[in-house]
């Protein structure tokens, strides 16, 4: 299925019918505020299986909760006060954090040895409608596919190329080449894993 979304208003009856596919346990190609994405719901464990398929990654992978504010955030992963000031400041925007996970996160999300995952609140009119819609979180990961060193950007090639792997593609304008600035605060102190499209210069 093919949606096409207004970029600063998107419609509500469409929204509806995108979180509807997701419970379902459907698998979008959606746009955010850095690149596009595949999201699928938070426990779909066929959506996990081919979300991995796609990008051909392995265990050790993070995937990513994208949440649609701080409350979302902090029944799924441990965030003491420091790192919780650094967050906010950044947020929402273009990153993602790697913290660690809380039991409401599903074992097969998180990082094996680790047990981290990957949070974000993104930037992007059409993300915060869904999730208003969804009521949770929606399972994450930049969609950049085995081979390539950036994330794909135009909804029709993704359908083109996608067309039999997910069931939905989001069409809702022009998104950014770049995935998100990855920050892992397991340690306590930040590091940065992935320079994007945030500006990793506070976190240095």
């Amino acid at each position: 299925m093919y949606f096409d979304v207004h970029p600063d208003n998107p419609q509500a009856r469409t929204v509806g019918q995108i979180a509807e596919l997701l419970r379902n346990d459907g698998l979008i190609a959606y746009p955010t505020d850095s690149s596009y994405a595949l999201g699928a719901q938070l426990g779909n464990k066929d959506g996990i299986d081919r979300i991995r398929s796609i990008r051909e990654l392995d265990d050790k992978h993070h995937f990513t909760l994208v949440c649609r504010d701080f409350a979302q955030l902090g029944q799924f992963v441990l965030v003491d006060n420091a790192i919780f000031r650094a967050i906010k400041a950044a947020t929402p925007g273009s990153y993602t954090f790697i913290l660690p996970a809380t039991k409401e996160v599903p074992r097969k999300l998180m990082h094996p040895k680790k047990k981290t995952v990957g949070v974000r609140i993104p930037a992007h009119p059409f993300v915060s409608a869904l999730l208003a819609e969804m009521g949770e979180p929606v399972l994450s990961s930049t969609l950049i596919l085995p081979g390539e060193e950036e994330p794909m950007t135009q909804a029709w090639e993704i359908k083109e190329a996608l067309d039999h792997q997910v069931d939905g593609v989001v069409d809702a304008g022009d998104v950014l080449a770049q995935p998100t600035t990855v920050i892992d605060f397991s340690s306590g102190v930040p590091e940065i894993i992935r320079r994007g499209a945030g500006d990793a210069s506070p976190f240095e």
